[in-house]
């Protein structure tokens, strides 16, 4: 394991005169990504980490960061959070490989070179993709705590141009299998996703994507009688209909067109027109003004975020789009940018008509090119007080220190069986 783990980011553990609460068992957070500001899966785990902790108490967070994405050195790790990160040293394929397979062997070593002992950490925090046979086994028998498990999607063979052949939708689901089989409990990010795993005897708690909304500026968007500017932020893949969203922008009359700028930041022109349901063809024959960024950091999505008017957002209605809640929504609330979308998933519940946004009819061109006609009516005074209460709700529903009683007592709720 030496040559292939390296501890590139401890923060050393608070003594108990400095804190009064360092030999308290904490919650462990596994995690495979690009910690803790990659996207949304990251995201994820760091507002989790936050708010799986006691109040006053600190999580302890090991994370393999993935060697296909560079290391940012240098920056700081979150408050709160012990982080310790891995790094798979060679680029060979057999090298990463077993690196994967011995990871829980990796993490364990690596907790104990943090000086975590057991009885040291009340709870295993896994997210969902990370549960194997390996380690569930490893870390629930040798730390000798409860393991929890966070889904934050449940795919469909749709979603995929092979189905079943395609080797990721059937580790996620041979996951999903083993969860509902060796753990009692679990984190879920929607309803529906909550009911299906209920249906298997876990308990388990509906705890939707999280944001720290202090880190999130004022918005500074122009006038809209200046224009409407809109803004896509993500992936689209098969999951969001860009291509609903261009079509819709193309059936307004010619001179609303040239009131809309589409901002589209996370994909390339061309990666879009290749992997997403776009047609080249709507896309040149727009008028209105189409941007691709491609991928950018996270930082440019905040700046975009508060200078825009709306961020869109189209999803089929079932399937991926019910299990899932897309983490883009409460972060454009944070944000103070209203959205522009249809209801899937739980978003009805966060979302109303007219006040933290614009709820599109159904999934279609037509109920796209409505609402955006129904925004480029808006007063000034209307837009601000839809971003106040965009705001609002983000830090009631969605900020981590609104669910940091929940959650910690969810996950260390099982400690000692």
């Amino acid at each position: 394991m030496d040559d292939q783990t390296t501890v590139l980011t401890r923060r050393p553990r608070p003594d108990a005169e400095s804190t009064g609460r360092a030999d308290q068992p904490r919650p462990l957070l596994v995690g495979a990504y690009a910690f803790p500001h990659g996207d949304a899966t990251s995201n994820r785990l760091l507002q989790l980490a936050r708010s799986a902790a006691p109040d006053g108490g600190r999580t302890l967070v090991v994370n393999d960061w993935p060697c296909e994405v560079a290391f940012p050195a240098g920056q700081p790790g979150p408050a709160g959070i012990d982080l310790i990160t891995m790094r798979i040293r060679g680029r060979h394929h057999l090298t990463r490989m077993s690196a994967r397979l011995a990871r829980p062997l990796r993490v364990l070593r690596a907790v104990r070179r943090a000086g975590v002992q057991r009885g040291q950490v009340s709870v295993v925090l896994l997210p969902m993709a990370l549960m194997t046979l390996g380690n569930w086994a490893t870390l629930r028998l040798t730390l000798r705590c409860p393991v929890v498990v966070d889904a934050s999607e449940r795919h469909d063979r749709r979603q995929f141009r092979r189905g079943w052949l395609t080797p990721y939708f059937v580790r996620h689901r041979w996951s999903t299998f083993l969860a509902t089989r060796l753990v009692d409990r679990a984190t879920a990010v929607s309803t529906t996703l909550a009911e299906y795993l209920a249906g298997h005897g876990m308990e388990v708690l509906v705890v939707p994507p999280q944001v720290d909304c202090d880190e999130f500026r004022a918005p500074q968007p122009p006038p809209i009688s200046d224009g409407l500017r809109l803004l896509y932020a993500g992936t689209p893949g098969r999951k969001d209909m860009l291509d609903v969203i261009l079509r819709g922008i193309s059936q307004l009359a010619p001179e609303h067109q040239r009131r809309v700028s589409l901002t589209i930041a996370g994909v390339s022109r061309e990666a879009a027109t290749a992997h997403s349901d776009l047609d080249v063809a709507v896309l040149d024959a727009v008028s209105a003004d189409v941007r691709f960024l491609g991928r950018v950091p996270r930082e440019a999505v905040l700046a975009l975020l508060a200078q825009s008017h709306f961020s869109m957002l189209v999803r089929p209605t079932g399937g991926y789009a019910a299990n899932g809640f897309p983490s883009k929504v409460p972060e454009s609330l944070a944000a103070g940018c209203p959205v522009l979308l249809n209801h899937t998933s739980d978003l009805a519940a966060y979302v109303h008509d007219g006040v933290e946004g614009l709820v599109l009819d159904g999934n279609r061109p037509d109920d796209v090119r409505l609402a955006i006609e129904r925004a480029l009516r808006l007063r000034d005074e209307e837009w601000t007080a839809m971003s106040r209460a965009a705001r609002s709700r983000a830090r009631e529903s969605f900020d981590h220190r609104a669910w940091r009683e929940r959650v910690s007592a969810f996950v260390t709720a099982g400690r000692g069986d």
